[in-house]
């Protein structure tokens, strides 16, 4: 029976050794290569978009950013794959990148039947609806019949028919190869609706010759808790991913910006100094420095602070933070702490 205890420890140690290993691949392939390698969506306001200098900017860009950091130490050691909704997931489990930051949708179905994990929810979402503004339409239900540019076979166009016959509003769908396409179709006014998730719609509409042309409601029909993604089989890189995005939120719930960081360097709040390395070795488990979180919030910033730049007041979209606020706030934005 001893004998048989032994070689249980020896299998369970060998076991613990094997899979420390595995678990470090990720990052220790991002550190050797000197570079994180992020997929992107092929451009969408707010999230990913490249301008003429071929400057990557959104908030799926900062996620990446931010990771860099904690791993390198420093933002600008990313390169950007922009992949298509069709092949992110293909890409990623191809290991053609290190973390896919591509307003994915995070669902039962590709989180059970894919070998992927979720890193936490950077952006609440759901599908809402944009209609011409001389309509003068304040929500769906004002409409009796509607006409909907919809690309064909798309998720959205599915939930909208749901939503549609359940409410009995009489519907036909004007069905387009892309979704492209489909825009234009609306911009052109060959329907009455476009049904999307709603930071697209408001992205969309930023591209319009007239933005002002159009109205996207505030309602949604759908839950759409959109959030980074990484491959199973790899806990070091998954807790890397998933707490360099808590300690941007943490720090905006404790006041810090990337402006005040350095001067809070010397604070004596407990929660503070956590956060910074200060106190316990933060670092330790994931094998970076213990000053990690504090470069992430210099460097890039907290939540608040990338959300207002990409989605908010600072940016083209202004759109409200609404579920995007911190808890405390009204919001759905809360991390785990650290201690």
């Amino acid at each position: 029976m001893r004998m048989k205890k032994v070689c249980f420890f020896i299998w369970l140690l060998a076991a613990m050794l094997i899979t420390g290993s595995a678990q470090a691949y990720t990052k220790e392939e991002v550190v050797k290569r000197g570079r994180l390698l992020c997929g992107v969506s092929t451009g969408t306001p707010g999230f990913a978009s490249v301008d003429a200098g071929g400057k990557w900017t959104g908030l799926d860009v900062d996620i990446c950013r931010a990771v860099a950091v904690a791993v390198l130490g420093n933002p600008t050691k990313v390169d950007y794959l922009p992949l298509a909704e069709g092949e992110a997931f293909t890409a990623l489990l191809a290991g053609e990148v290190d973390i896919l930051s591509r307003h994915s949708t995070w669902t039962f179905t590709r989180d059970s039947a894919l070998a992927v994990h979720f890193t936490g929810v950077s952006y609440y979402d759901g599908q809402g609806f944009m209609v011409p503004k001389k309509l003068e339409m304040k929500r769906l239900l004002d409409f009796k019949k509607v006409k909907v540019c919809a690309p064909v076979g798309a998720p959205s166009e599915q939930n909208l028919v749901d939503y549609l016959e359940r409410s009995r509003i009489e519907f036909k769908i004007i069905p387009y190869d892309t979704l492209e396409l489909a825009v234009k179709g609306f911009e052109k006014e060959a329907c009455d609706l476009l049904s999307l998730q709603l930071s697209q719609l408001h992205g969309l509409r930023q591209g319009f010759v007239d933005p002002e042309s159009a109205t996207v409601f505030s309602e949604v029909i759908t839950k759409e808790p959109l959030g980074s993604v990484v491959r199973q089989g790899d806990d070091v890189w998954l807790n890397i991913v998933k707490w360099s995005l808590y300690a941007m939120i943490n720090a905006e719930e404790l006041g810090i910006t990337s402006r005040s960081a350095e001067e809070q360097w010397a604070s004596n709040i407990l929660d503070v100094r956590r956060l910074f390395g200060l106190e316990g070795a933060v670092g330790k488990s994931l094998g970076l420095k213990d000053d990690w979180a504090y470069q992430i919030i210099r460097q890039v910033g907290n939540y608040g602070e990338v959300f207002e730049r990409n989605f908010g007041t600072k940016s083209s979209l202004k759109i409200d933070r609404g579920l995007n606020n911190l808890w405390n706030k009204g919001g759905l934005q809360y991390a785990p702490p650290f201690r």
